[in-house]
Protein backbone atom coordinates (compact mmCIF):
# COMPACT_ATOMS: atom_id res chain seq x y z
CA UNK A 1 0.00 0.00 0.00
CA UNK A 2 1.31 3.49 -0.83
CA UNK A 3 2.00 5.17 2.53
CA UNK A 4 2.02 8.68 1.09
CA UNK A 5 -0.94 10.80 2.23
CA UNK A 6 -3.33 11.27 -0.67
CA UNK A 7 -5.91 14.03 -0.86
CA UNK A 8 -8.91 12.66 -2.68
CA UNK A 9 -11.60 14.84 -4.18
CA UNK A 10 -14.88 12.96 -3.91
CA UNK A 11 -17.75 13.74 -6.24
CA UNK A 12 -21.14 14.07 -4.62
CA UNK A 13 -23.11 11.29 -6.22
CA UNK A 14 -26.19 10.97 -4.07
CA UNK A 15 -29.04 13.36 -4.87
CA UNK A 16 -32.50 13.76 -3.44
CA UNK A 17 -34.31 10.48 -4.07
CA UNK A 18 -37.22 10.37 -6.47
CA UNK A 19 -39.37 7.52 -5.23
CA UNK A 20 -40.49 4.84 -7.63
CA UNK A 21 -37.67 4.86 -10.20
CA UNK A 22 -35.74 1.59 -10.13
CA UNK A 23 -32.07 1.63 -11.16
CA UNK A 24 -31.01 0.09 -14.46
CA UNK A 25 -28.64 -2.82 -15.01
CA UNK A 26 -25.04 -1.61 -15.33
CA UNK A 27 -23.68 -5.08 -16.15
CA UNK A 28 -24.45 -8.76 -15.57
CA UNK A 29 -22.29 -11.88 -15.69
CA UNK A 30 -22.85 -15.64 -15.64
CA UNK A 31 -20.09 -17.80 -14.13
CA UNK A 32 -19.96 -21.59 -14.14
CA UNK A 33 -19.69 -24.77 -16.17
CA UNK A 34 -21.98 -27.37 -17.68
CA UNK A 35 -23.23 -28.68 -14.30
CA UNK A 36 -24.82 -26.86 -11.36
CA UNK A 37 -23.33 -23.96 -9.40
CA UNK A 38 -24.93 -22.30 -6.36
CA UNK A 39 -23.74 -18.79 -5.46
CA UNK A 40 -24.55 -18.08 -1.81
CA UNK A 41 -22.52 -14.99 -0.91
CA UNK A 42 -20.99 -11.85 -2.45
CA UNK A 43 -18.92 -9.11 -0.83
CA UNK A 44 -17.41 -5.91 -2.22
CA UNK A 45 -13.67 -5.85 -1.70
CA UNK A 46 -11.37 -2.98 -0.79
CA UNK A 47 -10.16 -2.65 -4.40
CA UNK A 48 -13.73 -1.97 -5.60
CA UNK A 49 -14.20 -5.48 -7.00
CA UNK A 50 -16.11 -8.41 -5.54
CA UNK A 51 -15.50 -11.81 -3.97
CA UNK A 52 -18.09 -14.53 -4.64
CA UNK A 53 -18.42 -17.94 -2.99
CA UNK A 54 -20.66 -20.95 -3.22
CA UNK A 55 -20.61 -24.48 -4.59
CA UNK A 56 -19.83 -26.04 -7.97
CA UNK A 57 -20.26 -29.48 -9.49
CA UNK A 58 -18.70 -28.56 -12.84
CA UNK A 59 -15.25 -29.47 -14.15
CA UNK A 60 -15.27 -27.18 -17.19
CA UNK A 61 -16.20 -23.66 -18.27
CA UNK A 62 -14.92 -21.18 -15.70
CA UNK A 63 -14.03 -23.93 -13.21
CA UNK A 64 -10.62 -25.51 -12.87
CA UNK A 65 -9.06 -27.62 -10.11
CA UNK A 66 -12.14 -29.60 -9.12
CA UNK A 67 -11.56 -32.23 -6.41
CA UNK A 68 -14.70 -34.31 -7.09
CA UNK A 69 -18.40 -34.13 -6.16
CA UNK A 70 -19.35 -30.63 -4.89
CA UNK A 71 -16.46 -28.23 -4.32
CA UNK A 72 -16.40 -24.86 -2.65
CA UNK A 73 -15.91 -22.40 -5.51
CA UNK A 74 -14.53 -18.88 -4.97
CA UNK A 75 -14.42 -16.28 -7.74
CA UNK A 76 -12.75 -12.85 -7.57
CA UNK A 77 -13.97 -10.26 -10.10
CA UNK A 78 -13.09 -6.63 -10.70
CA UNK A 79 -15.55 -3.74 -10.55
CA UNK A 80 -16.66 -4.42 -14.13
CA UNK A 81 -17.40 -8.09 -13.48
CA UNK A 82 -14.28 -9.43 -15.19
CA UNK A 83 -12.93 -12.59 -13.57
CA UNK A 84 -9.52 -12.07 -11.94
CA UNK A 85 -9.08 -15.52 -10.40
CA UNK A 86 -11.05 -18.56 -9.24
CA UNK A 87 -10.37 -21.39 -6.80
CA UNK A 88 -11.98 -24.81 -6.34
CA UNK A 89 -11.50 -25.90 -2.73
CA UNK A 90 -12.40 -29.15 -1.00
CA UNK A 91 -11.90 -32.90 -1.09
CA UNK A 92 -13.33 -35.94 -2.84
CA UNK A 93 -16.68 -35.75 -1.04
CA UNK A 94 -19.10 -32.83 -0.79
CA UNK A 95 -17.89 -29.36 0.19
CA UNK A 96 -20.01 -26.19 0.11
CA UNK A 97 -19.63 -22.56 1.17
CA UNK A 98 -22.44 -20.41 2.56
CA UNK A 99 -20.66 -17.19 3.53
CA UNK A 100 -17.54 -15.22 2.59
CA UNK A 101 -16.20 -11.89 3.90
CA UNK A 102 -13.05 -9.87 3.34
CA UNK A 103 -10.83 -9.62 6.41
CA UNK A 104 -8.87 -6.65 7.70
CA UNK A 105 -5.61 -8.06 6.30
CA UNK A 106 -7.05 -8.03 2.77
CA UNK A 107 -7.66 -11.78 2.68
CA UNK A 108 -10.96 -13.65 3.09
CA UNK A 109 -12.77 -15.81 5.62
CA UNK A 110 -15.38 -18.29 4.51
CA UNK A 111 -17.67 -20.78 6.20
CA UNK A 112 -19.67 -23.75 5.04
CA UNK A 113 -19.71 -27.50 5.49
CA UNK A 114 -17.72 -30.51 4.33
CA UNK A 115 -17.77 -34.28 4.73
CA UNK A 116 -14.38 -34.65 3.04
CA UNK A 117 -11.21 -35.54 4.88
CA UNK A 118 -8.68 -35.22 2.08
CA UNK A 119 -7.56 -32.67 -0.48
CA UNK A 120 -7.84 -29.25 1.17
CA UNK A 121 -9.89 -30.62 4.10
CA UNK A 122 -8.52 -32.19 7.26
CA UNK A 123 -9.80 -32.98 10.74
CA UNK A 124 -13.31 -34.17 9.84
CA UNK A 125 -15.09 -35.56 12.90
CA UNK A 126 -17.85 -37.45 11.09
CA UNK A 127 -20.61 -36.70 8.58
CA UNK A 128 -20.67 -32.98 7.64
CA UNK A 129 -18.63 -30.56 9.76
CA UNK A 130 -18.41 -26.81 9.89
CA UNK A 131 -15.61 -26.00 7.45
CA UNK A 132 -13.88 -22.66 8.08
CA UNK A 133 -11.24 -21.50 5.60
CA UNK A 134 -8.95 -18.47 5.77
CA UNK A 135 -7.60 -17.33 2.39
CA UNK A 136 -4.99 -14.74 1.51
CA UNK A 137 -5.79 -12.01 -1.01
CA UNK A 138 -4.94 -14.32 -3.92
CA UNK A 139 -7.22 -17.13 -2.73
CA UNK A 140 -4.51 -19.41 -1.31
CA UNK A 141 -5.41 -21.24 1.90
CA UNK A 142 -3.70 -19.86 5.01
CA UNK A 143 -5.51 -22.19 7.38
CA UNK A 144 -8.64 -24.33 7.53
CA UNK A 145 -10.59 -25.93 10.36
CA UNK A 146 -13.18 -28.71 10.56
CA UNK A 147 -15.43 -28.17 13.59
CA UNK A 148 -18.22 -30.40 14.83
CA UNK A 149 -19.04 -33.87 16.03
CA UNK A 150 -20.14 -37.28 14.82
CA UNK A 151 -23.43 -36.08 13.32
CA UNK A 152 -24.29 -33.41 10.78
CA UNK A 153 -22.94 -29.88 11.41
CA UNK A 154 -23.32 -27.08 8.84
CA UNK A 155 -21.97 -23.51 9.10
CA UNK A 156 -24.21 -20.83 7.57
CA UNK A 157 -22.63 -17.44 8.32
CA UNK A 158 -19.32 -16.00 9.52
CA UNK A 159 -18.09 -12.52 10.42
CA UNK A 160 -14.79 -11.11 11.59
CA UNK A 161 -15.14 -9.65 15.08
CA UNK A 162 -13.70 -6.51 16.67
CA UNK A 163 -10.85 -8.54 18.26
CA UNK A 164 -9.88 -9.80 14.77
CA UNK A 165 -11.26 -13.24 15.56
CA UNK A 166 -14.42 -14.69 14.04
CA UNK A 167 -17.99 -15.57 15.01
CA UNK A 168 -19.68 -18.47 13.21
CA UNK A 169 -23.27 -19.72 13.32
CA UNK A 170 -24.84 -22.83 11.87
CA UNK A 171 -26.73 -25.97 12.79
CA UNK A 172 -25.71 -29.13 14.63
CA UNK A 173 -27.11 -32.56 15.40
CA UNK A 174 -23.94 -33.47 17.34
CA UNK A 175 -23.12 -33.53 21.01
CA UNK A 176 -19.85 -34.34 22.69
CA UNK A 177 -19.71 -37.61 24.62
CA UNK A 178 -17.07 -40.06 25.76
CA UNK A 179 -17.92 -42.38 22.87
CA UNK A 180 -18.12 -39.68 20.21
CA UNK A 181 -15.87 -36.77 21.25
CA UNK A 182 -15.99 -33.55 19.28
CA UNK A 183 -16.33 -29.78 19.59
CA UNK A 184 -20.07 -29.64 20.30
CA UNK A 185 -21.55 -29.67 23.80
CA UNK A 186 -24.90 -28.71 25.29
CA UNK A 187 -27.21 -29.93 22.51
CA UNK A 188 -30.86 -29.67 23.60
CA UNK A 189 -32.07 -32.50 21.37
CA UNK A 190 -32.53 -32.82 17.64
CA UNK A 191 -30.92 -30.01 15.62
CA UNK A 192 -29.72 -26.92 17.50
CA UNK A 193 -28.25 -23.61 16.48
CA UNK A 194 -24.51 -23.78 17.11
CA UNK A 195 -22.54 -20.56 17.70
CA UNK A 196 -18.74 -20.75 17.76
CA UNK A 197 -16.30 -17.96 18.65
CA UNK A 198 -12.85 -18.37 17.11
CA UNK A 199 -9.60 -16.47 17.56
CA UNK A 200 -7.74 -15.15 14.51
CA UNK A 201 -6.10 -18.55 13.96
CA UNK A 202 -9.36 -20.48 14.03
CA UNK A 203 -9.00 -21.89 17.55
CA UNK A 204 -12.28 -22.21 19.47
CA UNK A 205 -12.63 -19.70 22.33
CA UNK A 206 -16.19 -20.73 23.22
CA UNK A 207 -19.18 -22.51 21.71
CA UNK A 208 -22.91 -22.56 22.51
CA UNK A 209 -25.81 -24.77 21.47
CA UNK A 210 -29.11 -22.87 21.38
CA UNK A 211 -32.58 -24.35 21.05
CA UNK A 212 -35.03 -26.87 22.40
CA UNK A 213 -36.03 -30.47 21.83
CA UNK A 214 -37.21 -29.91 18.25
CA UNK A 215 -35.48 -28.52 15.15
CA UNK A 216 -33.64 -25.19 15.00
CA UNK A 217 -31.56 -23.83 12.14
CA UNK A 218 -29.63 -20.58 11.62
CA UNK A 219 -29.59 -18.00 8.84
CA UNK A 220 -27.39 -15.09 9.96
CA UNK A 221 -25.17 -13.65 12.71
CA UNK A 222 -23.78 -10.14 13.30
CA UNK A 223 -21.65 -8.62 16.03
CA UNK A 224 -23.56 -5.77 17.68
CA UNK A 225 -22.36 -2.37 18.84
CA UNK A 226 -22.14 -3.57 22.48
CA UNK A 227 -19.74 -6.38 21.55
CA UNK A 228 -22.43 -9.05 21.67
CA UNK A 229 -24.19 -10.81 18.81
CA UNK A 230 -27.60 -10.93 17.12
CA UNK A 231 -28.62 -14.03 15.22
CA UNK A 232 -31.68 -15.22 13.37
CA UNK A 233 -33.12 -18.47 12.10
CA UNK A 234 -35.96 -20.88 12.83
CA UNK A 235 -37.29 -22.91 15.73
CA UNK A 236 -39.97 -25.56 16.11
CA UNK A 237 -39.39 -25.89 19.86
CA UNK A 238 -41.25 -24.47 22.85
CA UNK A 239 -38.83 -25.54 25.57
CA UNK A 240 -35.15 -25.23 26.37
CA UNK A 241 -34.07 -21.75 25.29
CA UNK A 242 -37.34 -21.11 23.41
CA UNK A 243 -40.23 -19.62 25.43
CA UNK A 244 -43.00 -19.21 22.84
CA UNK A 245 -43.94 -20.52 19.42
CA UNK A 246 -46.96 -20.12 17.15
CA UNK A 247 -46.06 -23.27 15.23
CA UNK A 248 -42.61 -23.13 13.63
CA UNK A 249 -41.42 -19.52 13.89
CA UNK A 250 -38.59 -17.25 13.00
CA UNK A 251 -36.25 -17.12 15.99
CA UNK A 252 -34.09 -14.16 17.06
CA UNK A 253 -31.49 -14.46 19.81
CA UNK A 254 -29.39 -11.67 21.35
CA UNK A 255 -26.17 -12.87 22.99
CA UNK A 256 -23.61 -11.01 25.07
CA UNK A 257 -19.92 -11.14 24.20
CA UNK A 258 -19.51 -14.51 25.97
CA UNK A 259 -22.43 -16.14 24.19
CA UNK A 260 -24.92 -15.90 27.06
CA UNK A 261 -28.51 -15.25 25.98
CA UNK A 262 -29.66 -11.72 26.87
CA UNK A 263 -33.04 -12.07 25.22
CA UNK A 264 -34.76 -14.16 22.59
CA UNK A 265 -38.08 -14.03 20.81
CA UNK A 266 -40.05 -15.81 18.14
CA UNK A 267 -41.75 -14.03 15.24
CA UNK A 268 -44.32 -15.34 12.82
CA UNK A 269 -47.64 -17.07 12.26
CA UNK A 270 -49.17 -20.47 12.95
CA UNK A 271 -47.36 -21.91 9.92
CA UNK A 272 -43.61 -22.31 9.36
CA UNK A 273 -41.84 -18.94 9.14
CA UNK A 274 -38.10 -18.31 8.86
CA UNK A 275 -35.95 -15.29 9.75
CA UNK A 276 -33.59 -15.11 6.78
CA UNK A 277 -31.58 -11.99 7.63
CA UNK A 278 -31.22 -9.53 10.52
CA UNK A 279 -29.13 -6.36 10.86
CA UNK A 280 -28.58 -3.92 13.70
CA UNK A 281 -29.80 -0.42 12.84
CA UNK A 282 -28.28 2.94 13.76
CA UNK A 283 -30.79 3.42 16.61
CA UNK A 284 -29.62 0.22 18.30
CA UNK A 285 -32.63 -1.76 17.14
CA UNK A 286 -32.85 -4.38 14.41
CA UNK A 287 -34.35 -4.86 10.96
CA UNK A 288 -35.55 -8.41 10.28
CA UNK A 289 -36.35 -10.03 6.93
CA UNK A 290 -38.51 -13.17 7.04
CA UNK A 291 -40.48 -15.42 4.77
CA UNK A 292 -43.99 -16.09 6.12
CA UNK A 293 -46.75 -18.38 4.94
CA UNK A 294 -49.86 -17.31 6.85
CA UNK A 295 -51.58 -14.14 8.04
CA UNK A 296 -52.05 -14.65 11.77
CA UNK A 297 -49.98 -14.52 14.95
CA UNK A 298 -47.63 -11.56 14.57
CA UNK A 299 -48.32 -11.24 10.83
CA UNK A 300 -50.97 -8.60 10.13
CA UNK A 301 -51.08 -8.77 6.30
CA UNK A 302 -50.71 -11.81 4.04
CA UNK A 303 -51.28 -12.00 0.27
CA UNK A 304 -51.01 -15.73 -0.45
CA UNK A 305 -48.51 -18.59 -0.40
CA UNK A 306 -45.13 -17.26 0.82
CA UNK A 307 -44.75 -13.52 1.43
CA UNK A 308 -41.83 -11.33 2.44
CA UNK A 309 -42.26 -9.93 5.94
CA UNK A 310 -40.07 -7.06 7.19
CA UNK A 311 -40.11 -6.27 10.90
CA UNK A 312 -38.41 -3.40 12.74
CA UNK A 313 -37.53 -4.22 16.36
CA UNK A 314 -36.28 -1.97 19.12
CA UNK A 315 -33.11 -2.80 21.05
CA UNK A 316 -35.02 -5.20 23.33
CA UNK A 317 -36.75 -7.08 20.52
CA UNK A 318 -40.17 -5.40 20.69
CA UNK A 319 -41.93 -4.84 17.35
CA UNK A 320 -41.97 -1.19 16.24
CA UNK A 321 -43.46 -1.73 12.79
CA UNK A 322 -43.95 -4.48 10.23
CA UNK A 323 -44.60 -4.64 6.47
CA UNK A 324 -45.63 -7.42 4.07
CA UNK A 325 -44.48 -7.50 0.43
CA UNK A 326 -45.14 -9.79 -2.50
CA UNK A 327 -47.99 -11.16 -4.59
CA UNK A 328 -50.32 -14.14 -4.51
CA UNK A 329 -47.66 -16.65 -5.64
CA UNK A 330 -44.35 -17.54 -3.98
CA UNK A 331 -42.13 -14.72 -2.74
CA UNK A 332 -39.16 -15.34 -0.48
CA UNK A 333 -36.43 -13.10 0.91
CA UNK A 334 -32.77 -14.05 1.31
CA UNK A 335 -31.01 -10.91 2.49
CA UNK A 336 -31.63 -7.40 3.83
CA UNK A 337 -28.99 -4.66 4.02
CA UNK A 338 -28.94 -1.10 5.35
CA UNK A 339 -28.48 1.61 2.71
CA UNK A 340 -26.70 4.95 2.91
CA UNK A 341 -30.00 6.88 2.99
CA UNK A 342 -31.05 4.99 6.17
CA UNK A 343 -33.36 2.76 4.16
CA UNK A 344 -33.11 -0.92 3.28
CA UNK A 345 -32.41 -3.07 0.22
CA UNK A 346 -33.73 -6.63 -0.12
CA UNK A 347 -32.56 -9.56 -2.22
CA UNK A 348 -35.57 -11.78 -2.82
CA UNK A 349 -37.10 -14.14 -5.36
CA UNK A 350 -40.61 -14.08 -6.74
CA UNK A 351 -42.84 -15.77 -9.30
CA UNK A 352 -45.73 -13.40 -8.61
CA UNK A 353 -47.08 -10.99 -11.21
CA UNK A 354 -49.41 -8.90 -9.05
CA UNK A 355 -49.66 -6.78 -5.86
CA UNK A 356 -46.16 -5.37 -5.25
CA UNK A 357 -44.45 -7.37 -8.02
CA UNK A 358 -44.14 -6.21 -11.64
CA UNK A 359 -41.94 -7.19 -14.56
CA UNK A 360 -41.63 -10.93 -13.95
CA UNK A 361 -39.80 -12.65 -16.84
CA UNK A 362 -41.21 -16.14 -16.21
CA UNK A 363 -40.89 -18.72 -13.44
CA UNK A 364 -38.92 -17.29 -10.47
CA UNK A 365 -37.02 -14.01 -10.86
CA UNK A 366 -34.56 -12.13 -8.73
CA UNK A 367 -36.73 -9.55 -6.96
CA UNK A 368 -34.87 -6.49 -5.65
CA UNK A 369 -36.87 -4.27 -3.29
CA UNK A 370 -35.87 -0.84 -1.93
CA UNK A 371 -37.56 0.46 1.24
CA UNK A 372 -37.26 3.78 3.02
CA UNK A 373 -36.45 4.07 6.73
CA UNK A 374 -40.10 3.48 7.67
CA UNK A 375 -40.46 0.38 5.51
CA UNK A 376 -42.40 2.03 2.68
CA UNK A 377 -41.74 0.61 -0.80
CA UNK A 378 -39.65 3.03 -2.88
CA UNK A 379 -39.05 0.82 -5.91
CA UNK A 380 -38.88 -2.81 -6.94
CA UNK A 381 -37.27 -4.60 -9.88
CA UNK A 382 -37.62 -8.11 -11.32
CA UNK A 383 -34.45 -9.50 -12.91
CA UNK A 384 -34.05 -12.74 -14.82
CA UNK A 385 -35.14 -14.86 -17.74
CA UNK A 386 -37.79 -17.44 -18.55
CA UNK A 387 -36.59 -20.16 -16.16
CA UNK A 388 -35.48 -20.31 -12.51
CA UNK A 389 -33.53 -17.32 -11.14
CA UNK A 390 -33.00 -17.07 -7.36
CA UNK A 391 -31.23 -14.19 -5.55
CA UNK A 392 -29.31 -14.99 -2.37
CA UNK A 393 -27.19 -11.93 -1.55
CA UNK A 394 -27.18 -8.15 -2.10
CA UNK A 395 -24.89 -5.30 -1.09
CA UNK A 396 -24.91 -1.56 -1.69
CA UNK A 397 -21.75 -0.68 -3.55
CA UNK A 398 -19.32 2.17 -3.00
CA UNK A 399 -20.78 4.09 -5.96
CA UNK A 400 -24.28 3.98 -4.45
CA UNK A 401 -25.51 1.17 -6.71
CA UNK A 402 -26.15 -2.46 -5.81
CA UNK A 403 -24.57 -5.84 -6.49
CA UNK A 404 -26.86 -8.89 -6.49
CA UNK A 405 -25.76 -12.53 -6.52
CA UNK A 406 -27.59 -15.80 -6.86
CA UNK A 407 -28.27 -18.54 -9.38
CA UNK A 408 -29.83 -18.67 -12.82
CA UNK A 409 -30.93 -21.40 -15.21
CA UNK A 410 -31.92 -18.80 -17.80
CA UNK A 411 -30.15 -17.62 -20.93
CA UNK A 412 -32.58 -14.97 -22.11
CA UNK A 413 -34.28 -11.86 -20.79
CA UNK A 414 -31.71 -10.10 -18.59
CA UNK A 415 -29.42 -13.16 -18.51
CA UNK A 416 -26.65 -13.89 -21.01
CA UNK A 417 -23.68 -16.23 -21.05
CA UNK A 418 -25.17 -19.23 -19.22
CA UNK A 419 -22.78 -22.18 -19.36
CA UNK A 420 -25.42 -24.90 -18.91
CA UNK A 421 -27.80 -25.83 -16.12
CA UNK A 422 -27.41 -23.48 -13.14
CA UNK A 423 -24.76 -20.72 -13.01
CA UNK A 424 -23.67 -18.06 -10.60
CA UNK A 425 -25.46 -14.94 -11.87
CA UNK A 426 -24.12 -11.53 -10.79
CA UNK A 427 -26.01 -8.31 -11.53
CA UNK A 428 -24.64 -4.81 -10.94
CA UNK A 429 -27.31 -2.10 -10.72
CA UNK A 430 -26.54 1.57 -11.32
CA UNK A 431 -26.94 4.10 -8.51
CA UNK A 432 -30.55 5.23 -8.10
CA UNK A 433 -31.62 8.14 -10.32
CA UNK A 434 -28.02 8.98 -11.14
CA UNK A 435 -27.46 11.01 -14.30
CA UNK A 436 -24.19 11.80 -16.05
CA UNK A 437 -24.60 15.47 -15.09
CA UNK A 438 -24.96 14.55 -11.43
CA UNK A 439 -21.85 12.40 -11.60
CA UNK A 440 -19.99 15.39 -13.02
CA UNK A 441 -21.25 17.73 -10.28
CA UNK A 442 -18.79 20.50 -9.42
CA UNK A 443 -19.65 20.34 -5.72
CA UNK A 444 -16.68 18.69 -4.05
CA UNK A 445 -15.54 17.56 -0.62
CA UNK A 446 -11.90 16.97 0.28
CA UNK A 447 -11.05 13.89 2.39
CA UNK A 448 -7.50 13.12 3.51
CA UNK A 449 -7.00 9.42 2.86
CA UNK A 450 -5.39 7.05 3.96
CA UNK A 451 -5.59 8.01 7.64
CA UNK A 452 -3.64 7.14 10.76
CA UNK A 453 -5.00 8.70 13.95
CA UNK A 454 -7.22 11.54 12.70
CA UNK A 455 -9.76 11.51 9.88
CA UNK A 456 -9.89 14.99 8.31
CA UNK A 457 -12.68 16.19 6.01
CA UNK A 458 -12.77 19.59 4.27
CA UNK A 459 -16.07 20.77 2.78
CA UNK A 460 -17.38 23.95 1.16
CA UNK A 461 -20.81 23.10 2.55
CA UNK A 462 -21.79 22.44 6.15
CA UNK A 463 -21.46 18.82 7.27
CA UNK A 464 -24.40 17.75 9.44
CA UNK A 465 -23.32 14.19 10.14
CA UNK A 466 -20.40 11.80 9.67
CA UNK A 467 -20.95 8.06 10.02
CA UNK A 468 -18.15 5.51 9.89
CA UNK A 469 -18.98 1.87 9.10
CA UNK A 470 -16.93 -1.31 9.07
CA UNK A 471 -16.54 -2.93 5.66
CA UNK A 472 -19.44 -5.30 6.49
CA UNK A 473 -21.81 -2.43 7.26
CA UNK A 474 -21.66 -2.19 11.07
CA UNK A 475 -21.91 1.41 12.37
CA UNK A 476 -18.78 2.17 14.38
CA UNK A 477 -19.06 5.87 15.23
CA UNK A 478 -20.90 9.07 14.39
CA UNK A 479 -19.81 12.70 14.56
CA UNK A 480 -20.69 16.17 13.32
CA UNK A 481 -17.06 17.31 13.45
CA UNK A 482 -14.80 17.55 10.41
CA UNK A 483 -11.95 15.99 12.42
CA UNK A 484 -12.66 12.52 13.81
CA UNK A 485 -10.28 10.49 15.95
CA UNK A 486 -9.81 6.96 14.61
CA UNK A 487 -6.74 6.10 16.68
CA UNK A 488 -8.51 3.22 18.42
CA UNK A 489 -9.57 1.50 15.18
CA UNK A 490 -7.76 -1.50 13.74
CA UNK A 491 -5.95 -1.18 10.43
CA UNK A 492 -8.18 -1.94 7.47
CA UNK A 493 -10.90 -0.62 5.20
CA UNK A 494 -13.92 1.37 6.40
CA UNK A 495 -16.81 3.17 4.75
CA UNK A 496 -17.40 6.87 5.51
CA UNK A 497 -20.83 8.43 4.96
CA UNK A 498 -21.00 12.24 4.94
CA UNK A 499 -24.34 14.04 5.12
CA UNK A 500 -24.40 17.70 4.06
CA UNK A 501 -26.81 20.43 5.11
CA UNK A 502 -28.23 20.59 1.57
CA UNK A 503 -29.40 16.98 1.93
CA UNK A 504 -26.73 15.43 -0.26
CA UNK A 505 -24.83 12.34 0.89
CA UNK A 506 -21.33 11.13 0.08
CA UNK A 507 -20.06 7.59 0.62
CA UNK A 508 -16.37 6.76 0.35
CA UNK A 509 -13.91 3.99 1.18
CA UNK A 510 -11.42 4.97 3.94
CA UNK A 511 -8.14 3.14 4.54
CA UNK A 512 -6.88 3.13 8.15
CA UNK A 513 -3.13 2.61 8.39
Amino acid sequence: MNKKLISTFILIFFTNIVFGQAPTIQWQKSFGGSDNEVDNSIYQTSDGGYIIAGTSRSINGDITGSHGDNDAWVVKIDNNGTKQWQKSLGGTKSDRISSIKQTVDGGYIMAGSSNSNDGDVSGNRGDYDFWIVKLDNNGSIQWQKSLGGKSNDSAIDIQQTSDNGFIVVGDTYSDNSGMFPGDVSGNHGGQDLWVVKLDNNGTIKWQKCLGGSEIEFASYIQQTSDGGYILGGYTASINGDVTSNYGGDGWIVKLNSDGTIQWQRTLGSTYNDVVKSIKQTSDGGYIVASTVAKGDGDVLVHYGNNDIWIVKLDSNGAIQWQKTFGGIQFDQVSSIELTSDNGYILAASSNSIDKDVTGNHGSSDYWVVKLNSNGALQWQKSLGGSTLDTAYSIKQTLDGGYIVAGISNSNNGDVTGNHGLQDYWIVKLNPENLSINEIASKNTVLVENPVKDLLKIHSKEKITSLQLYSIDGKLIKTSNSQNVSVKELSKGVYILKIELENGKVISEKIIKE
